[in-house]
Formats: structure tokens, sequence, C-alpha cells
């Protein structure tokens, strides 16, 4: 039996302990996730849905703020930890208090993507091959040697978020079919090439204003990448204009960046090489709404100009 400890906190790392869980010959025999978090309008404590797992298998769970001080000799005796999805930085005394260091699911082919958002990065820069790597967690952040990777390709309509779902699965299974080679020193370590590495960052607000004067498949990679979370939005009349589902459109009328075209109640607006389809929006401070209810709604919107 392979006993370990799990670091991890959100949607891959529920994937990933569920599989742990899962596997015969592995044992989770502790849990360190983020504290409970605010939820809702009502600021509800909220336990992580790694938490939440883990106390539906009666595993024992710790919430820590961090793990700067954290008391390493409490841990339960194991050669390995595990990660993914954590969040919060990984101490080098809790990295050397396993014989075999921790090992962490990461969804990107590293080095590429190294950091926070690795699949929304892929996708925003126009990548249709993406993959999963296990790797030794060290001081430098996604930089330790690689244990194994495997690729995923990229649908040309697939979303972010179904994306990461579809890499913390494959992850997930690779962690468990090649742990026990690792545990037994029949795995050789690949050195990244730091050369070749891309970093990616947390997004903002700003991230998801769109560019105009871009390609249509530039825009409708950005839509993939950004939502739900920054989004992406325009300006019209001044107001932000959150542009919910789009997708690239086909049309015979030529239209200038940024140009809004209404034909048959269907909403497009131009790009550099062509246009997009807008199917959904919202209006900053009102509902979401579907195009063709926007469009009866608003009747001098036909040539308009978005920014």
């Amino acid at each position: 039996m392979i006993h370990t400890i799990f670091f991890g906190t959100n949607h891959v790392a529920k994937t990933v302990l569920q599989a742990l869980i899962d596997a015969p010959q592995i044992s989770v025999d502790l849990v360190i996730t983020q504290p409970d978090k605010p939820v809702g309008r009502k600021k509800v404590l909220t336990p992580t849905q790694v938490a939440i797992l883990a106390e539906t298998y009666k595993i024992p769970v710790q919430k820590p703020k961090t793990l700067k001080n954290y008391p390493i000799a409490t841990f339960p005796s194991c050669q390995v930890a595990l990660l993914a999805d954590y969040g919060l930085i990984i101490p080098q005394a809790i990295i050397d208090a396993f014989p075999k260091g921790i090992l962490n699911v990461h969804p990107s082919l590293l080095p590429k993507y190294r950091g926070a958002t690795p699949v929304p990065s892929a996708i925003l820069h126009g990548e249709t091959i993406s993959g999963v790597t296990i790797m030794q967690v060290e001081k430098r952040m996604d930089a330790g040697p690689i244990v194994a990777q495997q690729t995923y390709g990229l649908a040309p309509d697939e979303m972010a978020h179904d994306a990461l779902m579809a890499l913390a699965k494959i992850g997930a299974d690779l962690l468990v079919i090649k742990l026990p080679a690792y545990l037994n020193d029949k795995i050789t370590l690949q050195k990244q090439d730091d050369a070749k590495a891309i970093f990616c960052n947390q997004f903002t607000r700003d991230d998801g204003h769109v560019d105009w004067n871009t390609s249509t498949l530039k825009i409708y990679n950005q839509y993939r990448a950004l939502m739900p979370w920054p989004g992406i939005w325009t300006m019209w009349n001044e107001t932000r204009l959150k542009l919910l589902h789009i997708s690239p459109a086909l049309i015979s009328t030529h239209l200038n960046n940024g140009q809004v075209h209404v034909e048959s109640d269907t909403l497009y607006v131009g790009t550099s090489d062509g246009a997009v389809h807008i199917h959904e929006l919202q209006l900053e401070g009102k509902n979401a709404i579907d195009a063709k209810t926007f469009v009866k709604g608003c009747k001098q919107i036909d040539e308009a100009q978005f920014s």
C-alpha cells in the first residue's frame, strides 16, 4: 500500500483526489487544503471542493492559511506527497519532509505555461495541442524535473473549463499509473529546459477587452479562454457590454473593424478578417439577454461601432 498526503483545493484537485481514493493500492492519509472562504451574497463560509470530498471519505483534513510554520513533525509517515491545484506556496522544508518529495499534476506540457492559468493561456495563444505533466515540486514555480507527460488535442471550439476538466482526468489517471514505478526508481526524470519556459499569470478584467482590429480566430480564442472569468467585453455608447456567447461568422457583407451589422435579427461585428456572431450579451447593470432581444430593444444598433 502506498501511503500519501494530498495538497489541493479546486476543480483539478478534486478530480485527482477522487482518482487516488479510487485506486486500491493508494491510501490518502491526510488532505491539506485552503481555508473555508465566504461564498455568495451572504458570504457563507464554505469549505473547498477537496475538503468536502475528503470529509465524505472520512479522510483527515487540515486547512492552514499558510504552510510557512506548519508543524512538519505531525505529518503521517509517507514516502511521497501529491499535489494538484493547491494555490499556496510549498516551503522547501515541507518538500524535504518526504523522501521522494512531492509530485504535482500540472495541466500543461511543461516547460510551456508555468503558472496559475495554463489551460486558458494555451487557448488564448492559439495552441491546438495541450497536455498534462507530472513533475517533482521544487522551490521554483513549476520548474521541477518531469516524471511523465501526456498530450491532449484541443478541439477548435473547446472552452477552457472543459479542457481543464479533461486534463484533470488525464493527469489523475497518469499519476495513479506512474506512482508505483516512480517510488521504485523505475522512471528516469527529465530536466526541464528553462530556456523554453513560458509563464502565465492570473487574468484581470482588462484582459477580456476585445480588440476588434484583430482576427476572428483570435477574438474567438479570447472568448474560449476567458469565459466565465473574467469574460470578454466591449464598449458601446460608453457602456461596458459583456459578450456571453459568440462564434465565428461567415457573412457576405464586408464590415469594418468593430462595425455592428444586423441581419434577420442576427447580430454580427466586424473583425480584421471577417466577423463574429454575437448570440448572448449583457449590458453592465442589466440582465443577460439573447441577441435577438437586444436588437429589438436597440433600434439604432445596426451600423453602430463597438470599441
